[in-house]
């Protein structure tokens, strides 16, 4: 092949149409630069927070309650977003809780993806009674709310971040599991998969060699928004308090935290904390409903 022709290949190789495509958003492109720029946020969280709001040394609670762009006591610290109830910085409370509810809902929608594609793979491709008993548990699954589910097991468990991943994957899974197996009984009765048998093929590079491939453009769609759904849901928990306790605080538990001071018009305990887990969710959708575009060509606009 010459140097023309592999030029050629590469011009109009999917990765590079499908991000020619994305970039036709200016709305996407400006959601993955935010996402972007939060998720550097959370990662960098030690080193860009004033203060390390968890560190008892380091707080004063004759600093609580601080409007925005208050000086601490001894004058060294500048509050810019004020300060909570215990003296704690809220810019280095909201950097801090944005890396746990980033790491909760990623954590919980990987893990989800894993034991739903995996359940929906084998129901789709071999059907039979496991198919039908999959689908059986996957409708009582989703004829209860994502929160309720949660709720329930958190009750059960207790608080902590595994407790509230585990039941986080246990209220989003059968959304993968479903997405999965209608997928791949599309794809099992086409000629690929036909002719990969008759070639002798192994069940397992079968499924996972050429099905899954053709099963992870929907899947990548629903776990884009199941990460904002699993953070959103998160975030619900904590601030009934039922999430994460309160020596792991996320976004959600930061927002219960000022809740009880708003009628004395202390808005910015509560308010800074809604922002950036608003900011959060919009950029999720944004990328997702984009990227649902992208590898639906016929989903997209004219």
């Amino acid at each position: 092949m010459s140097a023309a022709d592999q030029a050629a290949v590469m011009r109009d190789h999917p990765l590079r149409r499908w991000i020619r495509a994305y970039a036709d958003s200016r709305l996407a492109l400006a959601g993955l630069g935010l996402l972007v720029l939060i998720v550097a946020a959370a990662i960098a969280a030690p080193w860009l927070a004033p203060q390390n709001p968890y560190d008892l040394m380091q707080l004063d609670m004759l600093d609580g309650r601080l409007p925005p762009g208050s000086v601490s006591g001894d004058g060294e610290l500048r509050y810019l977003l004020g300060t909570d109830a215990q003296g704690r910085d809220m810019l280095s409370a909201i950097l801090y809780g944005l890396r746990i509810s980033v790491v909760v809902g990623v954590a919980a929608t990987l893990l989800a993806l894993l034991v739903g594609m995996t359940l929906g793979l084998v129901a789709g491709y071999f059907g039979g009674r496991f198919d039908a008993l999959l689908m059986r548990v996957v409708d009582i699954q989703l004829a209860f709310p994502s929160i309720l589910t949660a709720m329930i097991l958190l009750a059960l468990f207790g608080q902590g971040i595994d407790k509230i991943i585990i039941a986080l994957v246990a209220s989003q899974w059968a959304y993968y599991a479903r997405t999965t197996r209608s997928v791949a009984m599309v794809e099992a009765d086409k000629a690929y998969i036909e002719a990969a048998r008759l070639l002798g093929l192994s069940t397992l590079r079968i499924v996972f060699r050429h099905l899954l491939p053709n099963c992870l453009p929907p899947l990548m769609v629903v776990a884009a928004l199941q990460v904002a759904a699993a953070i959103a849901l998160e975030a619900t928990l904590s601030f009934l308090g039922l999430g994460l306790p309160v020596t792991e605080p996320s976004l959600g538990l930061l927002i219960a935290n000022g809740f009880q001071y708003l009628y004395s018009g202390r808005y910015w305990i509560s308010l800074f904390p809604g922002l950036a887990l608003l900011l959060t969710l919009l950029a999720l959708n944004l990328v997702a409903d984009q990227l649902r575009d992208v590898l639906n060509p016929r989903l997209r606009k004219s």
